[in-house]
């Protein structure tokens, strides 16, 4: 999988004005987490089509799936409740925002996380 700018730059001006979002590097592309939840992303994988990656929660998944080129995710052969991948040129800039409208949804639900314990670091003999 391969960053997709351009595909995150269609994220950040569907999501304009939406605040606080934090871009993020991961697996293989970039997610934007609204507060401290994953919300969407986008990647090129091996195939060479960009998409989109949504997390609409369970109970969004059905209408999530009625959209052009969606599918569930999966990831090393594991499907993941509640995420979506959508082929980013399936959607046009109206589906684009019915997408996010569904994760905004759910993660609009999803409350604060409890503070991380801090890491502790082995401590070495001698």
């Amino acid at each position: 999988m391969a960053y997709a700018p351009d595909q995150m730059a269609r994220l950040r001006a569907a999501l304009a004005g939406v605040e606080p979002l934090v871009e993020k590097r991961m697996m293989g592309g970039a997610c934007l987490m609204w507060g401290q939840h994953m919300l969407c992303g986008a990647d090129v994988p091996n195939d060479g089509m960009p998409r989109f990656m949504f997390r609409v929660g369970p109970a969004g998944m059905d209408a999530a799936l009625a959209m052009p080129g969606t599918s569930r995710m999966e990831m090393g052969g594991r499907a993941m409740t509640g995420y979506v991948f959508a082929v980013a040129a399936a959607l046009d800039d109206a589906a684009l925002r019915a997408m996010l409208d569904l994760a905004r949804s759910f993660v609009a639900t999803l409350g604060d996380k409890p503070p991380r314990k801090p890491r502790r670091r082995p401590v070495k003999p001698g």
